[in-house]
């Protein structure tokens, strides 16, 4: 799944969860100079500018009362982050799901440990198997990256499926989108719909806004202008920008009455939590 993408339907068929293993942005490559003097040249214009960024940044901190950031950790910021670390272990060690969850997200970010895939992927198996919902959410999504695992929809799914009948809305969107792209289950709209309506009863943005589709292109539910209304201002409300203009839109073919029910049902909408 990628995030933010949006399919032939005009719905949200991202999935939020990977982003948060990492991926980076492609990077740029320059145009080789066609001679070597002319390279040096550049190579001399480069350090130059590399120089006076560097000044322009310490002289900007001084002035400032910050202190820039450096690659290097300082000895004494090591020994404060070191209790942290070791009491999570400790309290993984002793069968605490949610500190084993947290010790599978340090092996993931690779800050205060080498980063380890696999390792990860040990601890927050501990931490699903307990029926932890974050902890499951967080292995299938090493399932579904095939990061520290074998890449596997099914077991990504299975476990998303997990997380999402506890009623954890990331869980309950993920799983939306598993059944929307047919990635470990079967493809249905129907399945579909009904996951993001229990994530968007949660205030998930990102439901709310793909079940609002749903209600205005009649995909895996009948069509209705008031509910679509409903689900896409609260998307709005929440700041998510993809859904301004699809409410814009429908707004131009409701009557005055309709968008009158409709911002009554926005203003008397409550978060359901149901999360665990």
């Amino acid at each position: 799944m990628f995030f933010k993408n949006i399919d032939k339907y005009g719905v949200e068929t991202g999935d939020r969860a990977l982003s948060c293993l990492g991926r980076g942005a492609p990077s740029s490559q320059t145009t080789a100079a066609s001679s070597r003097k002319n390279a040096a040249k550049v190579s001399v214009v480069l350090i130059v500018c590399i120089a006076a960024v560097g000044l322009l940044a310490a002289y900007f901190f001084a002035g400032s009362g910050l202190t820039p950031k450096t690659t290097t950790t300082s000895p004494t910021a090591e020994v404060a982050k070191a209790p942290d670390l070791e009491e999570t272990r400790l309290k993984a060690e002793r069968g605490d799901a949610e500190a084993q969850k947290n010790l599978g997200k340090i092996f993931v970010k690779g800050d205060l440990v080498k980063e380890d895939y696999k390792e990860a992927a040990k601890w927050y198996l501990k931490s699903a198997e307990q029926g932890f919902a974050p902890g499951q959410v967080a292995l299938a999504e090493l399932y579904e990256a095939g990061r520290g695992v074998p890449q596997d929809n099914g077991e990504a799914a299975k476990w998303y499926q997990k997380a999402a009948e506890q009623g954890y809305a990331p869980a309950q969107y993920n799983l939306a989108v598993c059944y929307v792209l047919g990635q470990g289950v079967p493809p249905s709209q129907t399945e579909a719909t009904k996951w993001y309506r229990k994530a968007a009863d949660q205030g998930d943005d990102l439901a709310q806004y793909n079940l609002g589709m749903r209600y205005s292109k009649g995909i895996g539910v009948a069509p209705n202008v008031i509910d679509a209304y409903q689900w896409l201002s609260l998307a709005v409300a929440k700041g998510l920008p993809d859904a301004v203009q699809p409410l814009s839109e429908l707004k131009q073919k409701m009557t005055r009455e309709q968008i009158s029910e409709g911002q009554r049902r926005v203003e008397a909408f409550a978060p359901k939590k149901t999360a665990p």
